[in-house]
């Protein structure tokens, strides 16, 4: 099995999935690894401001922030080796990547469940203890 990491530019959660306006790239990514889960497929996501130990560790991810600077992220790192810099994977470079069936993606319950998204304002960035993450 492949091994995945994702590292991304500092968000306020984890996910960047808070505040009024919801990212769409990053729902599609965050339903898209729940699906992977789902079907036993484990992918590491690391933002720079929550898990910066995690920039520094990898040597490639660390030499990369040097040269290119955070502006440079998302960056997808398979086996220890970048592969994707500047943007996330494709659904179906996810697939190819990860050497698995499309089936694990469910192309069809990722957009759906895009359009039925509801967003609840709170205090903050819309994180779940109503401040900021």
């Amino acid at each position: 099995m492949k091994k995945m990491q994702i590292f991304e530019p500092a968000m306020c959660c984890s996910t960047g999935l808070c505040g009024v306006s919801v990212d769409l790239e990053l729902l599609r990514i965050s339903t898209l690894l729940s699906a992977l889960e789902k079907n036993g497929i484990q992918v590491e996501r690391y933002n720079l401001s929550g898990s910066p130990q995690e920039f520094v560790k990898n040597k490639a991810i660390n030499d990369y922030i040097k040269k290119k600077g955070a502006e440079g992220l998302p960056a997808v790192v398979i086996d220890d080796e970048i592969v994707i810099t500047g943007r996330y994977p494709s659904n179906d470079e996810f697939v190819k990547l990860l050497n698995i069936p499309d089936t694990y993606i469910r192309r069809k319950t990722v957009r759906a469940r895009a359009s039925k998204v509801t967003i609840k304002k709170s205090g903050g960035c819309g994180c779940s203890d109503g401040g900021c993450c």
